[in-house]
This record gives structure tokens, C-alpha cells and sequence, in this order.
């Protein structure tokens, strides 16, 4: 051990700590990664058929799917990039960003080559990046509350509604 690694010994679990506390559960944070891969694999077959045209519309939508592809391999699966040497960097960096982030980035690169070219194709194909954008989207907004605390809130709106009732009521009298 050199004397800089004896002084900061910390440094290295700082990604895990950070992604731990954006209040997802395990089992979430596994289905957004796996229907990312399962979407960068849609994405790419989708955009290599889509290639397969004379349309240049076509053929730019496709090639922007198989990049969509990739950017989700990057981020969501960094073990399908082995041979590429930023592959780890970035996928840390993709798990620093907050989840609307990552909703907004996934959900705006599915919508680019639908918007290029509205195609089944395109459609069906960037259908399930849109949807991982979809569930990170989901995990921004929080968890849902409990029963008893929405039967405070309502029991407190009620008695409001009934306050403000009996005021209007009497003021008419």
C-alpha cells in the first residue's frame, strides 16, 4: 500500500453508497437494468433491420437505434462491453445520475428515431428503451405512502371541507 492509499482508504466505495440511497429497492433496480439490456437489444436488431433500406430517413433512424443500443449496453450492462476501456467509467458515472435523469435521457433517445422515421419498426424497437426510461421515471417520483397517512390527510380535508361548510353556512343565516 502506498502512503496516498493509507490516507484514503474511502474513495472506493463512493459509487455504491451513492446509488444506495436514491431509495430503490433491489429488485427495481434489477428490472430497470435488465429491461435496459433487453431494450439495447431491441433497439439494435430493430435499427440493423431498419438499415436495410434505400429511405435515408430509414437508414438514420437505424443507425441511431444501434447507438441507442450501445449507449444502453454502456450504461446498464458495462460487462457486455469488456473490450472497450471507458465501458466501467461511464457505467459509474450513468450510476452517479439521478433516476428522472436517466428517465429523461433514455426516454428522449427513443423518441429521436421515431421521430426521424415513424416506422413499426422504429416503433417496436424503441418501445422498450422508452419503457426503461418509463420505470426510472417511476422510481423518481418515491415511494408510496402508507394507508394510515392518506386516512390522515383525507380525515383533515374533511374536517376542512365541513369547517369551511358550516362558515359559508352561517354567513348566509
Amino acid at each position: 500500500m502506498s502512503a496516498q492509499d493509507e490516507q484514503f482508504p474511502a474513495a472506493a466505495p463512493e459509487p455504491a453508497a451513492a446509488s444506495a440511497d436514491d431509495g430503490m429497492t433491489w429488485w427495481y433496480r434489477w428490472l430497470c437494468r435488465i429491461a435496459g439490456v433487453i431494450g439495447g437489444m431491441s433497439c439494435a436488431f430493430a435499427g440493423l433491420w431498419n438499415c436495410v433500406t434505400i429511405n435515408p430517413l430509414n437508414i438514420a433512424a437505424g443507425v441511431w437505434m444501434m447507438l441507442n443500443a450501445f449507449v444502453l449496453f454502456l450504461c446498464e450492462a458495462p460487462f457486455c462491453c469488456q473490450f472497450i476501456e471507458f465501458a466501467n467509467a461511464v457505467s459509474t458515472r450513468a450510476d452517479k445520475l439521478r433516476a428522472w435523469q436517466k428517465a429523461a435521457f433514455y426516454c428522449g433517445m427513443a423518441v429521436f428515431p421515431v421521430m426521424l422515421s415513424l416506422t413499426l419498426t422504429t416503433l417496436f424497437g424503441n418501445a422498450i428503451a422508452f419503457a426503461t426510461g418509463v420505470l426510472y421515471g417511476l422510481s423518481a417520483l418515491g415511494k408510496k405512502g402508507d394507508a394510515i397517512s392518506y386516512a390522515r390527510i383525507h380525515q383533515q380535508q374533511k374536517q376542512m371541507d365541513e369547517e369551511k361548510l358550516t362558515g359559508t353556512l352561517e354567513g348566509q343565516a
